[in-house]
């Protein structure tokens, strides 16, 4: 058990940048691809994926000073927000972790050549958003089997779920051959955007603005570019916060950066992504009929490429800033929930077919419902950290996880209701 402990460690340690390329050269090569092809495709995934991983650094450098500003004028703030990679690191130490990687495989590849199911999730660095609710479940009952049954349970849906959204993901964001498994996003985000969109088909007057980055551009040429939006927002928000001359410039460009650069290494992963999903749907046809299908399960960061998902993130970090203020109650400042906020609003955008308007209703509504349930769920949260090897030294804690993870929250309101 500990060998499969130091396994699984090892993995989680090498991060989704340097696994991905190591997961699509392998299926390459089991997809019947050429040594050389299969590498090229491993190694662009990877590239794709450090550079999109270093312009979400950027993103949250930039808003630091902002955020910083804010916390300052805050008091009561007695909670820990430790950030998604904390929290995500710390699920891989509980018992049944070594378990949970070779059964998710099992079960997916139970699904897809039993069932004819559709999805392959090579998404191991996002195995954490079924880890933590099945940590959470240990935590909160002792049980390490309900615990390692929730995670395989978690990763079933994942697959079931990101076939669902696949066209439609697929169709928006032209990712062809590909879908998202990324568990939390696909699961609670999606379906929320596509209720609160058809609550705004009901209501007169509203259900008519149609803002999108195309219209913007059509209309104020490149004034209304994206990058020009972001480098607005950053100046504006710099100047509310009283940021020093000099910062206030870098944070417009920092913005207006991160909306040219992500689409840019987008493009670059999909460079990889595309010979691999043509070579699985070959290998499909060819093993189970020409009826067979496969995408691959990837994670929500893909769907970042749309200029719409940052212009929203960069008006919605600051909004989600100002939660920490106005929801009574709060005991935590959302430090690390706003590492999230890119993520939340790719599903937001894809309900809303881009609508800009529609678009940040729903990230607006979905950053409430997250800041509100992690402060909610801060004693279940602590104790899932309480069985990790996370040392706390006696705080409380929370963590985004614990309101965007819908395993999570359904877990927390049952312990609530029948603990």
């Amino acid at each position: 058990m500990q060998i499969m402990l130091n396994v699984a460690q090892t993995l989680i340690n090498m991060g989704a940048v340097a696994l991905l390329p190591v997961m699509i050269f392998i299926l390459g090569l089991i997809f019947r691809m050429k040594v050389g092809a299969a590498l090229k495709a491993g190694l662009f995934v990877g590239i794709g994926f450090q550079g999109l991983s270093l312009v979400v650094g950027l993103l949250t450098s930039t808003f630091q000073p902002i955020s910083d500003y804010y916390q300052a004028i805050g008091t009561g703030f007695t909670t820990l927000d430790l950030g998604f990679a904390a929290t995500g690191a710390a699920a891989w130490t509980v018992p049944f972790a070594p378990l949970a990687v070779p059964l998710i495989v099992i079960a997916n590849f139970i699904l897809i050549f039993i069932f004819k199911r559709k999805v392959l999730n090579v998404d191991i660095w996002n195995y954490i958003h079924f880890l933590i609710p099945g940590a959470l479940a240990y935590g909160l009952t002792g049980s390490a089997v309900l615990g390692l049954g929730v995670t395989v349970l978690l990763s079933i849906i994942a697959c079931l779920v990101g076939e669902v959204i696949a066209p439609k993901w697929q169709e928006y964001f032209g990712l062809d051959g590909t879908t998202c498994s990324t568990f939390s996003f696909i699961t609670f985000m999606w379906p929320l955007s596509w209720v609160i969109n058809k609550i705004i088909d009901k209501i007169p007057g509203v259900k008519d603005v149609d803002i999108n980055m195309d219209w913007l551009e059509e209309k104020l040429g490149v004034f209304g570019q994206s990058y020009f939006v972001g480098f607005i927002v950053g100046i504006l928000l710099a100047l509310l916060t009283h940021q020093p001359v000099e910062n206030i410039l870098i944070t417009g460009m920092g913005i207006a950066s991160v909306l040219v650069l992500i689409p840019r290494m987008v493009s670059i992963m999909m460079e990889g992504i595309t010979p691999i999903g043509n070579a699985a749907s070959k290998f499909m046809k060819k093993h189970l009929g020409e009826d067979a299908e496969l995408w691959i399960g990837m994670d929500v960061a893909l769907g970042l490429g749309d200029p719409a998902c940052v212009t929203c993130t960069a008006i919605c970090i600051p909004i989600t800033i100002a939660m920490a203020f106005l929801i009574p109650g709060m005991t935590y400042f959302p430090i690390g929930v706003l590492t999230i906020v890119c993520y939340t609003t790719v599903f937001c955008v894809m309900a809303s077919n881009g609508n800009l308007f529609r678009s940040l209703v729903c990230s607006i509504i979905s950053m409430f419902i997250i800041v509100y349930c992690s402060n909610l769920f801060v004693p279940e949260a602590t104790a899932f950290f309480s069985v990790t090897g996370l040392d706390l030294g006696g705080s409380l804690a929370t963590d985004g996880f614990f309101g965007f993870d819908l395993g999570n929250v359904v877990i927390c309101l049952l312990y609530r209701l029948f603990g």
